[in-house]
């Protein structure tokens, strides 16, 4: 049983731990992307947040926006499961490098595309996990990914379903990067309660 009685909690007591963990996370993303791509890519020093799931639904755009959401379970040594959202120009914008198609504007995606689009997401998600698995030494294997594109409101109400039970609150780590085009990148990771536990343990903090 956890010792924590929130999320809220947790996060509050314990920010600037989980931000060093997003902002390392961040730039193994940005690596990645960079080596996946073929690019330079410059990275603004991340962003965190702790929202509530009424402040996350609009923290990104509008609610009636269409994003493009990375969602997937994380287990082993923790278990959880995190999300990787950008706008819809920014993943229009990553895939047609990948498929060397640029000039390509459609919003909408075909079979080939979104298979590359997961694999952007499973990269970055895993770029995070191997940041939190490298500081704590625990071992972290991410689920196989899904790909949603669909409104804001609609992508964002996962985690108010999956932990509202749990807390009613989320950190949100938020990164812009790239090279003439900027691509504004939101991560969102949520441990279930027992795992933040073990999470601080392995890095020295009493819990």
């Amino acid at each position: 049983m956890s010792k924590f009685e929130s999320l809220q909690e947790v996060n509050e007591k314990y920010f600037d731990v989980l931000k060093e963990i997003g902002n390392i996370g961040a730039g193994n993303a940005t690596t990645s992307i960079a080596n996946m791509l073929g690019l330079k890519i410059d990275m603004k020093v991340p962003a965190v947040q702790l929202l509530n799931f009424q402040e996350l639904e609009t923290a990104i755009c509008p609610e009636e926006e269409v994003i493009v959401g990375i969602f997937l379970g994380v287990t082993d040594d923790i278990t959880g499961s995190m999300m990787f959202l950008m706008r819809l120009e920014s993943a229009r914008y990553l895939v047609n490098i990948l498929m060397m198609s640029p000039d390509n504007t459609s919003t909408e995606f075909n079979e080939m595309e979104l298979s590359a689009l997961q694999e952007i997401g499973n990269i970055i998600a895993g770029s995070y996990l191997n940041a939190l698995a490298t500081m704590t030494n625990l071992k972290i294997q991410p689920t196989v990914p899904h790909l949603a594109i669909d409104m804001a409101a609609a992508i964002l109400s996962v985690p108010a379903i999956m932990f509202g039970m749990d807390g009613d609150s989320a950190l949100m780590i938020s990164t812009e990067f790239g090279d003439d085009v900027k691509i504004d990148g939101h991560f969102i990771l949520l441990p279930e309660l027992d795992s933040y536990d073990k999470i601080l343990t392995a890095l020295g903090i009493p819990v």
